[in-house]
């Protein structure tokens, strides 16, 4: 049994207190409790106004948010946990799974992925802060620093082993790499350079870095390493979104098939070829096949713990078979019929990769603890290929991302020039603030060995500031963000409400 002092103690206010549900020992147990102050947080009812991929408003069909996709990813979550139960690797409990699985994305800022690219450059080139902004590592500050409950000083003091579940990278940037010299592979998120190690995906900034610390050491979590529930939950994301996101832009009629099945044809016809092709010749090839080819090595370079070629064959196979030539040849027209092979092709896809859930019996340290079974992680490789190759790269897409990035960085220089403005900063949002001085402290109460390694003796007020300015953007609706832009530009039309919004 892991050593979690709180794994069978919870707090004394929880969500269940204020729904009457009595005592919350009694309404299922400390874990129980962890599930609910995640879900009835408001980071987490905001995730429904959070683009996933493209915003509903702008996709010309419905699609994904970032609660949908959260909920979705839960019950993938809980499902794996449930049918694996606990493992070799270490207890799965399936509420942990599921209350990690709800909080995995509460960081995410505005605008998805382009929204944490934005406040990261800002964040390390312009504000001075050398842990910059990553969705995963918000999320970690949201629910040990920034969310509130009446019985804790900050926090939404959750029990260890589902702190640990949450830290999908379960690291610093200040990560202690020596081992890594005489490691065959280096973690995702981590990359080799040379003798060097680049670590672009981590789980906790400098400020929160002892809290989860502490928490892996209660769960007796090995070094650079998933806990199995955090795994569960790495694993469901990765399901979730390589499915859904297919059927939201089947639907909106994104996913153009001509172009599809020229890629996906023009490799499987021509696998002989493609394999002796040069590395000099693929570079920067647009040829239909190329980008599976240089998708296959790719794969076979980073993850040769599971990589085979007979596999990614398989896989390039099934999903042309099953996807490709079954439904993309037909544009999605809302009727009954389609919707109900779309339905097929997705429940039997998920059902596919959760039953191929297991142990994982190397000790690369590309993996977790758990893993997919070799076919279907090539199966979700392609997936997400797909997804990269026919959607993120569309030119449409990058220009109204070049314009949602300028209303990121916008707001956040004009936020900090506010701050700086001795004649006018008390007029700041109350909000804004708060979180600065909550940033304040929490600079003010790292050990003193641990501040000096982290900030190059810049002063706390001037890290506070720039990690409270952070915190409020990255804390923003899309709408939010957009309004408060506008506003800050002097072109706001709802100037007696937008103050108390944000």
């Amino acid at each position: 049994m892991r050593r979690d002092a709180r794994r069978f103690a919870a707090a004394d206010t929880t969500a269940s207190d204020a729904l009457g549900g009595g005592d919350p020992l009694a309404a299922g147990g400390p874990f129980v409790t962890d599930l609910e102050r995640v879900q009835f947080s408001p980071y987490f009812s905001r995730l429904s106004a959070v683009t996933q991929v493209v915003s509903p408003s702008t996709a010309g069909a419905p699609v994904h948010n970032r609660l949908t996709h959260t909920m979705k990813v839960a019950s993938v979550a809980r499902s794996i946990a449930e049918r694996i139960g606990d493992t070799d690797a270490g207890p799965c409990d399936p509420t942990v799974v599921e209350a990690a699985a709800c909080a995995h994305d509460l960081g995410h800022p505005p605008f998805g992925h382009l929204g944490e690219a934005v406040l990261n450059r800002i964040a390390r080139d312009e504000l001075g802060l050398a842990d910059g902004f990553e969705g995963n590592a918000q999320t970690y500050r949201i629910i040990a620093s920034l969310d509130v409950i009446e019985s804790a000083p900050s926090g939404l003091d959750l029990t260890a082993a589902t702190r640990a579940a949450i830290a999908k990278y379960p690291w610093s940037p200040r990560v202690d790499v020596r081992a890594l010299h005489h490691a065959d592979s280096v973690p995702r998120g981590i990359h080799r350079t040379g003798a060097d190690h680049d670590v672009f995906k981590y789980s906790a900034y400098f400020v929160d870095e002892a809290d989860l610390d502490d928490a892996r050491e209660q769960v007796e979590a090995r070094p650079l390493r998933q806990t199995a529930e955090g795994a569960v939950m790495d694993i469901s994301d990765d399901i979730a979104y390589s499915v859904h996101d297919i059927d939201d832009f089947y639907r909106a009629g994104i996913l153009d098939h001509a172009s599809v099945t020229a890629e996906f044809h023009g490799w499987l016809d021509d696998v002989p070829s493609w394999a002796a092709a040069s590395s000099h010749d693929l570079t920067g090839s647009s040829a239909p096949g190329a980008a599976l080819e240089r998708l296959r090595r790719k794969v076979d370079r980073d993850d040769p713990w599971i990589a085979e070629d007979d596999a990614f064959y398989d896989a390039v196979w099934a999903v042309n078979a099953e996807l490709v030539d079954a439904l993309l040849i037909r544009p999605f027209d809302g009727s009954l019929a389609l919707e109900r092979e779309l339905a097929a092709f997705t429940g039997r896809w998920i059902r596919g990769f959760v039953d191929s859930v297991g142990v994982v019996t190397g000790d690369s340290l590309r993996t977790g603890p758990l893993s997919l079974g070799p076919a279907a992680w090539h199966r979700v490789e392609i997936l997400k290929f797909l997804h990269r190759q026919f959607v993120l790269s569309r030119p449409d897409l990058a220009i109204q991302q070049r314009g949602l990035s300028t209303v990121i960085s916008r707001t956040v220089r004009a936020l900090i020039e506010w701050m700086d403005d001795e004649h006018d900063r008390h007029r700041v949002p109350r909000r804004l603030r708060e979180l600065i001085d909550l940033a304040h402290e929490d600079y003010a109460a790292m050990d003193a060995t641990r501040y000096r390694a982290v900030a190059a003796w810049r002063p706390v007020d001037e890290l506070s500031r720039a990690r409270g300015v952070i915190d409020y953007v990255a804390s923003l609706t899309d709408a939010q963000a957009a309004d408060l832009s506008d506003a800050l530009s002097g072109r706001g039309d709802r100037i007696w409400s937008l103050g108390h919004r944000v």
